[in-house]
């Protein structure tokens, strides 16, 4: 496979709103040892990619500036080292950056074959909510099959995610959303109940649910007010795990007795940041225990809409709407 020596990717003319992106011409990044250049098909669109934008979310060292924690598409080349991977062969990955891009390198250990029957497009729509989800849910949640879980965002990308594979894994399932619309696409993704926030308080509705006893995981991207009513959420040994602060990561008088009179575990953890060999070992995972249920058709990514990447901006918009249920995508060729 030829690989030219440009590509268009997405720029930012300096930080702020969807505006500052543009289309540009830059060099095709060279696969260094351990890496995986993939010629790039589709990439999908994720709430940390907002932040970066916004000036908010940097990339770690060594990490490409450009925009973009996920892609799928063909291996172009091989960096030294890397073996069971042959140009050609399709590919899906959890960038570090650079998915908005015609070209990304990638550590080979973060790349994955995508399940049997899927296109790019579906590929690209795996990594970042899949790896998010079995890192925090199930191996920081230690989620278990007979318990029970509150999801909040259950029509995101990270909530469509997440109440499927709570299912697949025989946990029951309770998430919240914004609208009638959206509750519904919860249950229809198998949540035994859908509680919508605007209109109903999240913390009785678990409570009467449980019949008192609440939730053994709840797993929040809100942050700000949700934290201590997701305390008074939990059952005895329950676990709170922390992925994300859409209103904010402090909290005044917060009282703490819930977390040792029901002896609780508050944990969370953020994905990019993490080593190739962290990572990895996710990837690993995946591909054993999530990856043959995928191919069995019995859980699979939510793609609400798709975009040419000239329209990233429009993408973009979108997504700060709220409007979407599941993921955001966009087609690079």
């Amino acid at each position: 496979m030829a690989v030219p020596a440009t590509m268009r990717h997405v720029a930012l003319d300096g930080h702020g709103g969807p505006e500052v992106m543009r289309i540009a011409s830059g060099p095709v990044p060279e696969p260094g040892p351990g890496e995986i250049l993939i010629e790039v098909h589709a990439a999908g669109v994720n709430r940390p990619d907002i932040q970066q934008r916004r000036g908010l979310y940097p990339p770690p060292p060594g990490a490409s500036p450009i925009l973009g924690l996920e892609a799928a598409g063909t291996v172009a080349a091989l960096g030294a080292g890397v073996e069971g991977w042959a140009v050609g062969d399709p590919v899906c990955a959890l960038c570090n950056g650079g998915g908005y891009a015609e070209y990304v390198a990638v550590p080979a250990a973060q790349c994955l074959p995508p399940p049997e029957g899927y296109d790019h497009l579906r590929a690209a729509a795996l990594p970042e909510t899949y790896f998010t989800v079995w890192a925090n849910l199930f191996q920081r949640g230690r989620l278990a099959r007979g318990e029970t879980v509150l999801i909040h965002g259950g029509s995101s990308g990270i909530g469509t995610t997440a109440i499927q594979l709570a299912r697949e894994f025989g946990a029951r399932v309770f998430a919240t959303a914004g609208t009638v619309d959206k509750c519904t696409a919860c249950l229809r993704l198998g949540a035994e109940a859908a509680i919508d926030y605007k209109a109903q308080d999240f913390v009785e509705e678990v409570k009467q649910a449980t019949a008192g006893r609440g939730v053994d995981v709840v797993l929040d991207m809100v942050g700000g007010d949700y934290i201590a009513r997701n305390l008074r959420c939990l059952a005895l040994e329950g676990r709170l795990v922390q992925i994300a602060f859409l209103q904010g990561s402090k909290v005044r008088e917060f009282d703490f007795l819930p977390v040792m009179t029901k002896r609780l575990t508050v944990t969370g953890s953020t994905m990019r940041p993490r080593t190739t060999a962290e990572k990895g070992a996710i990837a690993a995972e995946l591909r054993a225990r999530v990856w043959p249920i995928l191919a069995e058709g019995r859980c699979g990514p939510v793609i609400y809409t798709t975009f040419p990447l000239e329209e990233v901006a429009e993408a973009h918009r979108l997504m700060e709407s709220s409007a979407h249920i599941g993921k955001i995508m966009l087609q690079v060729r």
